[in-house]
């Protein structure tokens, strides 16, 4: 590796604590919600039954949102840190985080052109989406003029932006924060990320706590949606996986594009060098598991050794391509199934948390990482979380989708990353350091 480009940092949230999520039980219980909820017609029994299963719903949902913020707050500080940290190492590692950030705002351009225009061509079913609206009582957020949302970008107030969950100009705050604390001296600049660190750790713990009674909440929340929608809520629930899944297909798509038009590299040959990651991606499910053979595919591309082993350790700790477009389109689908129009200043506000957001949170469990991205986007979308809630239990699908997408851009961004300006002399230099 070359001496200006020294090891990326560790991945903070490595260090944070683990997560451990009963996807099979939380899997169970919306099926049960889904079972009673249709069985059960209408009577003293469902309504006794609605009575306790509205409540409980409501409680595990405002104790995912109480923590939400400061881990917000805390994985976006650790994340942007760690991103100005390795922006330090050298010219490659510059190049590197300009093309993370590069294609994780086209990442969440995909997902905002393309889930409109799929929900256009294959639109949501009429029932279900009538029946969830008037279940969870979604209102149609008031418009937004482009001046006041500009405006809005910059709190006046940031603890007046937090205590009413405004998120984009909180979010934005943050970000600046954390950008602004990179400048300080190192014993400030570690102080103030031990901070960061230790609120994310603590909040993580929390959302473990509630999360291991996903299934209670996933069940009271689904008798309710079942007993409102019908079956309509089994077809909504297949046509969200099929939905979102493509927008993250798209996304993996433009990393072939990525490759081709901007690295150099043929497309079949780059599709013949992604397999090996690409079968273990989609068997774990994990970037981290498949780093050994992303490295694998970038030696079948040629890449310089020094380029794979930076790049991708980097790209593992700090970056999800398929976040911001895949969590778009998770929230805009909620908002059009429960009759919400989003305006354009709300989508571009949604875009912009997906893409901050996503730089916090790899390398967090997948199901923190879940709540910890959407709920932002959504309360910025003003749509309802209680389907938010549901749709955790099904994540498992569009999760393989997600990976999948991931490892092809990771390698992607390392082929372009090894063809930039600076890069055939590294490769020249690195050569005749072998020879000699």
């Amino acid at each position: 590796m070359a001496a200006s480009d020294p090891v990326p940092p560790a991945d903070t949230a490595a260090s944070l604590p683990e997560i451990r999520v009963p996807v099979v039980l939380t899997f169970a219980g919306l099926v049960a919600g889904i079972a009673v909820g249709l069985a059960l017609p209408r009577g003293p029994v469902l309504d006794g039954l609605l009575a306790i299963a509205g409540p409980v719903g409501t409680v595990w949902l405002n104790a995912l949102k109480m923590a939400i913020i400061p881990l917000v707050a805390g994985l976006l500080f650790t994340g942007i840190a760690q991103a100005m940290e390795a922006a330090r190492a050298g010219p490659m590692a510059r190049r590197t985080m300009v093309w993370f950030l590069v294609t994780l705002v086209a990442s969440a351009v995909i997902g905002l052109v393309a889930t409109p225009l799929l929900l256009t061509m294959f639109p949501i079913s009429s029932e279900a989406g009538q029946a969830l609206a008037a279940e969870s009582g979604a209102e149609m957020p008031a418009a937004v003029a482009a001046s006041d949302f500009i405006v809005g970008i910059v709190p006046d107030n940031v603890m007046a932006a937090a205590a009413s969950g405004t998120m984009l100009p909180l979010v934005v705050f943050i970000a600046l924060f954390a950008v602004a604390a990179s400048k300080l001296d190192t014993g400030r600049r570690g102080t103030l990320a031990r901070l960061f660190e230790a609120l994310a750790a603590a909040m993580m713990v929390i959302v473990g706590w509630v999360l291991m009674l996903a299934p209670i909440g996933v069940f009271a929340l689904a008798v309710g949606m079942a007993s409102a929608s019908g079956t309509a809520m089994i077809a909504a629930l297949g046509h969200y996986i099929v939905i979102v899944s493509a927008v993250g297909l798209m996304v993996a798509l433009a990393s072939y594009v990525l490759a081709w038009l901007v690295a150099g590299q043929p497309p079949l040959r780059f599709a013949s060098a992604m397999l090996p990651a690409q079968t273990v991606a989609l068997s774990t499910q994990s970037s981290l598991a498949s780093l050994p053979a992303m490295i694998v595919s970038c030696r079948r591309l040629g890449l310089r050794d020094s380029t794979d082993e930076f790049v991708l350790p980097l790209a593992v700790a700090l970056y999800k391509a398929t976040s911001p477009a895949m969590n778009v389109a998770v929230v805009y689908y909620i908002a059009k199934m429960s009759g919400i129009e989003p305006g354009l200043p709300a989508m571009i506000a949604a875009a912009a948390i997906a893409v901050l957001c996503s730089i916090g949170v790899a390398g967090v469990a997948s199901a923190a990482s879940f709540f910890a991205t959407l709920i932002p986007i959504a309360i910025a979308m003003g749509v309802p979380l209680a389907p938010l809630a549901l749709l955790i239990a099904v994540e498992m699908l569009p999760d393989i989708v997600r990976t999948l997408g991931n490892v092809t851009m990771n390698v992607a961004v390392a082929s372009v990353v090894d063809r930039e300006p600076g890069s055939e002399i590294a490769r020249q230099l690195e050569m005749e350091a072998m020879t000699v």
